[in-house]
């Protein structure tokens, strides 16, 4: 058991939530979420009175105390699952993940999943996140999308990365291949809605997503409710004459569920593979070798891999940036689309 002192700065927030998050010391390691908690459980009092109502007010020179816990265990299991770690510290821990891996236990997938294998790779270096001892999801790549993905080891790293998703100032690049090739010059993609090209040939996917109104595993294209999503979509190679397949750069502004899935199929050009937003559109034979029209057929994935990550250390304040290869299945499918020999 820890206790925390404060005093309201100037010119506070008018709500205790807020002027918490504004005024508790960055050495606390207490995020707006953990601060919320313990306002709900009764441990912050304001002038010796218990406040547990997050829009109670709070006046310039009020003096606070937080009584915090110890950070207690995990209820989930720890299971010896290698990862492939490309950095790590006491506060946080970036991995390339494998296409398969699910990254947070859910009701489908209670095992195996990367918090299951975080739990044992780091043991005891979890400080704590959110009052338990247990690695911070700050953001998540789908089950079957390979790649780059940073979490928290400490309730700080946890509260400076999620402002840094917030304010999108994160770098974050994905390789896809794709039905099609997304060009300025086609006619057809100037009557897409949500769609225009900037200076480069890079095509702007600007929507809403929210989740689908009849099938619940899937989201939706909306102009009036959802969330913001932006896309940003270059061409890095095309395959077949024309271009029936094309290996791009996705770019995200904003990271919404699905968001590169869902508008590379609202504008035509679905991902291969992908099983639930059309990318199993057979190829022509006429436009490509038949080695690479089976290649894609029998490609069992979104071919989706988050290849680029780059932020500010929530702590050092360091610049990190990093960078995955392609895994052995996309760069094969890669290599059927050049023609390539791919026996190894």
């Amino acid at each position: 058991m820890r206790l925390v002192r404060l005093q309201i700065a100037a010119d506070p927030p008018p709500r205790l939530d807020k002027a918490l998050a504004r005024d508790v010391p960055e050495a606390a390691s207490l995020s707006r979420t953990r601060l919320a908690r313990l306002i709900a459980e009764g441990a912050v009092r304001v002038n010796g009175a218990v406040l547990a109502d997050a829009k109670a007010r709070v006046a310039e020179g009020d003096t606070v105390e937080i009584t915090v816990a110890e950070a207690i265990d995990s209820h989930i299991s720890a299971e010896n699952i290698a990862l492939d770690v490309a950095f790590e510290d006491d506060d946080l821990i970036v991995l390339n993940k494998p296409a398969g891996m699910v990254v947070h236990p859910a009701p489908g997938s209670p095992a195996g999943t990367l918090v299951n294998a975080l739990l044992h790779h780091c043991g005891d270096s979890l400080s704590g996140v959110g009052g338990e001892k247990r690695p911070g999801i700050v953001h998540r790549i789908d089950k079957d999308t390979s790649g780059l993905l940073v979490v928290a080891k400490s309730d700080r790293a946890h509260h400076g990365l999620a402002v840094q998703f917030e304010r999108h100032s994160v770098e974050r690049a994905y390789l896809a291949i794709c039905h099609g090739v997304p060009d300025a010059s086609d006619p057809r993609l100037r009557g897409v809605r949500g769609v225009n090209f900037e200076t480069g040939n890079v095509m702007k996917i600007t929507t809403h997503l929210a989740r689908h109104k009849t099938d619940r595993q899937r989201q939706a294209v909306l102009f009036q409710g959802g969330r913001h999503a932006v896309t940003r979509v270059r061409l890095l190679e095309s395959f077949g004459t024309p271009g029936v397949a094309g290996l791009v750069e996705c770019r995200l502004e904003t990271g919404r569920t699905h968001q590169i899935r869902v508008h590379m199929a609202h504008t035509g050009h679905g991902l291969v593979g992908d099983p639930t937003y059309g990318g199993r559109r057979k190829l022509s034979e006429k436009a490509l070798p038949a080695a690479a029209v089976a290649a894609c057929a029998a490609f069992s994935r979104q071919a989706l891999h988050a290849a680029v990550l780059g932020f500010e250390h929530p702590v050092s304040g360091e610049t990190l940036r990093f960078e995955a290869a392609l895994p052995k299945d996309m760069a094969d499918l890669l290599a059927a689309l050049r023609g390539e020999n791919t026996a190894a």
